[in-house]
């Protein structure tokens, strides 16, 4: 069980010593997974405990609310995530003012030493920390030697699954050498590139929200879906068709076809997530209710771009090749 703690009181006064590592981890990216597996091999090493510090919300929304980046996840999601990789806690701090206020030495000594017993710290090679940014990995080492903690610095990550060349060059598998970056996830999930989302991820991007009514129009032309509600979290996708997996309440995976626009066959002027489930049950079609339910919504590939077709005939005949492509891709096969 993985412990959370939303400030550093809670930590329990037996819970430590403990290995250390800090970060936003918006998308808990494979450069965030190397950071965390450094994290717990050294635990393991030291007999320690793992603990991961996070924030919320994120800085950005606090300091320049009018340009902060749309987030890859909710905060649950981020918890999944970090909880899959067998960290043993996290502190999730409330990032305010006076949090941001605090100088490198403030937070150091105040929250990884006297609250959390950090007796190693573990942090990637772009850290910044205290008051206006002013810690680096640099000023994190002169206080683990001041404070009494070790500290291990993580080199940055490619797509490629190792620590980048030195001198910028490409990997023999044809990447490109870019670090891995939630900045790079929300480039590709802009343009619809779900694929190198998942490699820079490590895993499918999802989204969370709960099931709400639409028009209905899917469920008259007999492709009926679930629409996510306008406040469901995770990074929107760029507009069109898309293969992936639809996880209700009760955590059973359902593949899908999912829709992300405004639906311009219709006029529609908002954008909507939609997804509508592949091979439900056929004699029980009236009693898949999902309404009402948090649900998690997986995108696994683009089939195609939102197209504006030419009456409900044409756009229902794409639909079904929508399905057919959709489950190919997601079970090697077409539907029945």
């Amino acid at each position: 069980m993985v412990h959370i703690w939303n400030d550093p009181s809670e930590v329990p006064e037996d819970f430590g010593p403990n290995v250390v590592t800090i970060g936003n981890f918006d998308g808990v990216h494979r450069g965030h997974q190397e950071v965390l597996a450094h994290l717990l091999s050294t635990a393991t090493q030291r007999g320690n405990r793992s603990v991961v510090v996070t924030f919320d919300p994120h800085p950005a929304q606090v300091h320049r609310p009018e340009s902060a980046p749309e987030l890859l996840m909710g905060l649950q999601d981020k918890l999944d995530a970090l909880a899959a990789t067998g960290v043993d806690a996290v502190l999730v701090m409330k990032y305010n003012l006076d949090l941001a206020g605090m100088t490198p030495e403030e937070f150091a000594r105040g929250i990884l030493v006297d609250g959390l017993r950090a007796a190693h710290v573990v942090v990637g090679h772009d850290l910044r920390f205290g008051a206006g940014n002013s810690g680096d990995v640099g000023t994190m080492q002169e206080l683990g030697k001041a404070l009494g903690f070790d500290v291990t610095v993580v080199d940055e990550y490619g797509a490629g699954g190792a620590p980048l060349p030195a001198d910028g060059g490409a990997w023999h598998d044809g990447d490109t050498g870019r670090r891995c970056s939630s900045t790079w996830v929300r480039e590709a999930l802009a343009e619809g590139d779900v694929a190198t989302a998942t490699a820079v991820l490590g895993r499918p991007h999802r989204m969370r929200g709960e099931v709400v009514h639409g028009a209905a129009r899917g469920r008259a032309l007999g492709f009926p879906t679930a629409n996510l509600a306008h406040d469901a979290t995770g990074y929107v996708p760029a507009d069109g068709i898309y293969a992936g997996w639809l996880v209700d309440a009760a955590g059973t995976r359902w593949p899908a076809a999912i829709s992300v626009g405004s639906n311009p066959t219709f006029d529609g002027v908002s954008r909507q997530v939609e997804a509508h489930v592949i091979d439900r049950p056929e004699e029980a079609v009236e009693a898949f209710d999902l309404y009402g339910q948090t649900v998690v919504v997986e995108f696994t590939a683009r089939l195609r771009g939102m197209v504006a077709y030419r009456g409900p005939e044409a756009l229902v005949e794409q639909m079904r090749l929508d399905v057919i492509q959709a489950h190919g891709i997601l079970f090697g096969s077409p539907a029945k």
